[in-house]
């Protein structure tokens, strides 16, 4: 039995439902999950297609885990995975992502920064397809759709929004080549944008092709350090030589005040239409009626 004579959920699941216990379980489970999809590719560094397909198959398996949780603990829809809406929001987060990154290339290479020296076999654009898919998949579900969600609940948007932002810039820094700079300049550049993509849309979708396709550009196309992570040759064989503020240095484009400037920006904007959108959550302590619609 579920339930109590009363009609209230049984004193097992109201245990389980507390927002730490939800938020320990649920981003315990996806985290301890990333880190078994990550082990498996590393293992298939050298089978590209069978990564991919390790990648995409414990993508399903997140996905699926989510789904149930939310259902069976939390009683209600996952209306944040929404299918009838997959298709546009994560298209439109594809186009964003990789725009952003060539337009941030496109300025380096205006200033110099960026040199192209030859293209590479089209077989470089394989090896990064599983990097992106557990990334924007895995991250996503546990920084936006557990992370800020749960805490989105009880402290309110803005709250949550610097909460889940910092939390997911610092992680950064247990990638090999990590700077402090970097994993600040990702709370802030991305940490925003990609909230605030979850804000304007109560769905994942955006954020997660926005996540995949810039890591994916980045990587596969034009041969970029992805967050302080070991670099490997893309599509493009290029140099980029110049300030350490333009650069990114050893974290790569995203610890560059060019991607911090344009990805911000973006956030921004995102941010205003979500607001203007009433897509703001109060924190508890003054709500006085039901969330963003």
């Amino acid at each position: 039995m579920n339930g109590s004579a009363d009609g209230k959920p049984a004193w097992w699941l109201r245990v389980l439902q507390f927002p730490v216990i939800r938020l320990a379980l649920l981003g315990g489970v996806l985290l301890l999950m990333m880190g078994l999809g990550n082990g498996f590719i590393s293992t298939l560094s050298g089978r590209p297609l069978a990564a991919a397909a390790t990648a995409a198959g414990m993508a399903a398996l997140a996905f699926g885990f989510y789904l149930a949780f939310v259902r069976v603990i939390e009683r209600r829809r996952a209306d944040e995975l929404a299918l009838p809406h997959l298709g546009r929001e994560l298209g439109f987060g594809l186009l964003m992502g990789a725009g952003l990154y060539a337009f941030s290339v496109l300025i380096l290479m205006g200033l110099g920064i960026y040199r192209i020296e030859g293209l590479n076999p089209w077989s470089f654009l394989l090896p990064a397809i599983a990097m992106a898919l557990v990334s924007g998949i895995f991250e996503e579900l546990l920084f936006r759709g557990a992370l800020f969600r749960i805490v989105e609940e009880s402290l309110g948007s803005w709250i949550s929004l610097a909460v889940s932002s910092l939390v997911f810039g610092l992680v950064h820094l247990i990638n090999p080549a990590a700077t402090l700079t970097g994993a600040l300049f990702i709370s802030v550049e991305a940490g925003l944008l990609l909230a605030a993509a979850y804000m304007l849309t109560r769905r994942l979708w955006l954020s997660i092709g926005f996540h995949m396709a810039w890591n994916y550009t980045q990587s596969a196309i034009f041969s970029g350090i992805v967050s302080g992570n070991d670099s490997a040759p893309g599509l493009i064989r290029s140099s980029i030589e110049g300030p350490l503020a333009l650069t990114g240095g050893s974290f790569g484009l995203e610890a560059s005040l060019v991607a911090f400037m344009l990805c911000t920006a973006t956030g921004v904007a995102l941010l205003v239409a979500a607001v203007r959108r009433r897509n703001v959550v109060p924190p508890l302590w003054r709500r006085r009626g039901p969330g963003p619609e």
